[in-house]
């Protein structure tokens, strides 16, 4: 090596090989630039098909979701069947027994009702609310017009959303 080779300093080389990179031929540079569409063609194909498994999978999820939503409280609900079926079981029944089966059997579904925030909507003197109240007829009764004057089949909501409006009789002014 001469001593023009051995002063010559690191920035040189990369200008060198720089300099020999640019001198690649049209041929060589199409096929390095082909080499790369093809590398890029593969990720994309691997992103759309990892995208589409996720989303599959998202899928399935919502739809196992759905399907075994009801599990836990139907689970619950087995135990109020339960207790419907054995006091139909009785063979020495007195009307006291059982209406004591029926109010113990009451206050097991409402336990299951509490459980999964199921409330009951019993609106008698209350402001008439179209959002949870059917209105089924109005009556001329004393009190404020516009009130429920009586329930003749009560709402249910479901964490705070109306499952079934409280069929009402509404008060109307007297004439």
């Amino acid at each position: 090596m001469s001593q023009e080779d051995q002063n010559q300093t690191p920035e040189a080389e990369n200008t060198t090989e720089a300099s020999v990179e640019t001198e690649k031929t049209p041929e060589a540079r199409i096929a390095e630039l082909e080499a790369q569409l093809v590398e890029q063609q593969a990720a994309v194909l691997y992103a759309k098909a990892e995208g589409e498994n996720i989303r599959r999978r998202a899928t399935d999820d919502i739809d196992k979701a759905r399907k075994y939503a009801l599990e836990k409280f139907s689970g619950e609900l087995l135990a109020v069947k339960d207790s419907l079926d054995a006091a139909l079981g009785v063979a020495n029944a007195t009307l006291e027994s059982y209406k004591d089966g029926v109010e113990l059997t009451s206050k097991q579904l409402f336990s299951v009702f509490e459980k999964f925030n199921i409330a009951e909507v019993n609106p008698v003197g209350e402001k008439f609310d179209p959002n949870k109240h059917q209105a089924i007829s109005a009556i001329e009764a004393e009190g404020e017009p516009n009130t429920v004057h009586s329930v003749l089949q009560k709402g249910y909501t479901l964490n705070e959303r109306v499952l079934r409006p409280a069929l009402v009789m509404v008060v109307k002014a007297k004439e």
